[in-house]
């Protein structure tokens, strides 16, 4: 059984606050910590399972957050970028389910530090007209990969966001969002529990089968600043919608592609980076 993690920060065990999960903050340090025992929590759960191989990418900013001695030794890393697939590098059909862990709520929800993909640059998304934000996304990818998602970590309002989308998957609620920057905190001994728990019961008996994806979706993107949009337009099969929203349709896993130069593009017209 061939497991894949993808792996956040924002919704980690303890962490609440930009200092903990952005490389320059003053809590960053104690933010790997965390983040490195909650993915050791799910490759636990997955070994109990019967897990025979288990890879772990990191998905978080700059993608270099998970340090390899402090991972668990029966799990391979896939750590840095560029990447091509970002958040989902490594993934293909030859796994047979995908974990989320220490993942956050979309852009404009009171989770803790809520956003899609790109700090405030990204103001809402819609996949078919489905509001969406990294969760939703990850998930529609994956399935079209044939993989199913059958597990995720993070607050309460991203567990809520994860079971809108597909009720099927399990989730491991380790904290509780009372706004963007405060949550009330699980004991990390429950926390790290609950996710090792959840992932062996996710992970045990039939695995199901990936919902079946459509031929084309739509991805559509509202953005803070209309120069991004504009810029967009220049990129092929990319339309507008207003000043300040563009959408391209095609085969999930294209549009998925497809939005991760996006997101190079709109970084080069703001001073932010992809955040994830």
């Amino acid at each position: 059984m061939r497991i894949y993690l993808s792996v956040d920060m924002e919704g980690v065990s303890g962490l609440v606050d930009a200092q903990d999960v952005q490389p320059a903050g003053r809590d960053y340090e104690h933010g790997r910590q965390m983040m490195a025992e909650d993915v050791n929590a799910a490759v636990r759960g997955a070994i109990a399972a019967g897990a025979t191989e288990i890879t772990v990418n990191d998905a978080h900013g700059p993608m270099r957050n998970l340090r390899s001695d402090m991972l668990h030794p029966s799990a391979r890393l896939i750590r840095g970028k560029p990447k091509r697939m970002g958040m989902l590098e490594g993934l293909d059909d030859t796994f047979d389910a995908a974990l989320c862990i220490g993942y956050h709520s979309r852009a404009g929800t009171s989770g803790v530090l809520s956003h899609s993909f790109m700090g405030h640059e990204i103001e809402d998304m819609w996949l078919d007209d489905r509001p969406t934000g990294e969760i939703g996304l990850t998930h529609a990818t994956a399935a079209a990969l044939g993989v199913p998602v059958v597990l995720l970590s993070g607050d309460d309002t991203a567990c809520a966001e994860m079971a809108e989308w597909d009720s099927c998957v399990r989730t491991a609620v380790v904290k509780y969002a009372r706004g963007r920057f405060a949550a009330e905190l699980l004991p990390l001994a429950e926390a790290r529990d609950a996710i090792e728990d959840a992932t062996a019961a996710a992970l045990t008996g039939e695995l199901p089968a990936p919902r079946p994806a459509p031929e084309t979706t739509t991805l559509a993107v509202r953005w803070q600043s209309a120069s991004v949009a504009d810029s967009l337009l220049n990129l092929p099969g990319v339309t507008g919608r207003d000043d300040r929203t563009v959408a391209i349709s095609g085969p999930v896993p294209e549009v998925y592609r497809q939005f991760r130069v996006w997101l190079n593009v709109a970084a080069s017209l703001t001073d932010q980076r992809p955040y994830c």
